[in-house]
């Protein structure tokens, strides 16, 4: 067998394990499509895992996630996905999701930078971020999920419904500011358009987006 071969299946293995660790059942499985690309292994294997249902992914737009220029929100987003790329995100109140930190070098965090009411989402240019947990668990105002290391994960439940701003304390500057959207009939937006995988891009794409 190859060593291409070999590290697929150790990959896998990986991903199954992981699965199983988590009690993932096929009532939590993510919708079709619900994929991101780990990193490639061996050089040049690239291999394509699924991203859990209720689990927001976390990671620089730079860094592949890309970045999309909302009309909806009026508003660019990115940094934070519930599929592949960049979109605007949607859950029913109640739901406990996991956050994901998709990076392989740099920490990230979510924290509630305001809650809106409708559109337009008018991010503020210098919000004070906490870095340090706060909220207990939950989100709300105030939320900060802290520090979340590489290929590390939080939990938090949401249980009010809302329109919130949400942005990394670290990377918020970066283009890390999204809209997360709690209603009875939430659901993502269209995500970003995806970047080259040679040079991520930091180009918004416009496309309409989830409202409520």
């Amino acid at each position: 067998m190859s060593r291409k071969l070999i590290a697929l299946a150790v990959a896998l293995i990986g991903i199954v394990v992981s699965a199983c660790g988590g009690h993932m059942t096929g009532s939590n499985l993510a919708v079709p499509g619900a994929t991101y690309v780990l990193p490639p292994v061996d050089g040049d294997l690239q291999i394509t895992a699924v991203l859990p249902k209720r689990t927001i992914g976390e990671k620089l737009p730079a860094e592949g996630l890309g970045k999309i220029n909302d009309e909806h929100w009026e508003a660019v987003l990115g940094g934070y996905t519930q599929q592949r790329y960049s979109q605007a995100l949607g859950f029913r109140p109640g739901t406990k999701i996991t956050i994901r930190n998709l990076s392989k070098s740099l920490p990230h965090t979510l924290d509630v930078v305001a809650e809106i009411k409708r559109p337009p989402a008018l991010f503020p240019k210098n919000p004070k971020l906490s870095i340090k947990a706060h909220g207990g668990g939950i989100l709300d105002a105030g939320y900060a999920s802290g520090e979340i290391k590489p290929g590390k994960s939080v939990t938090v439940t949401l249980s009010k419904a809302g329109i919130y701003l949400i942005g990394c304390a670290f990377h918020y500057k970066l283009g890390m500011h999204d809209v997360l959207v709690v209603t009875t009939f939430a659901r993502p937006g269209p995500q970003a358009t995806p970047p080259p995988t040679t040079k991520p891009t930091t180009t918004p794409t416009t496309r309409s987006s989830y409202g409520p």
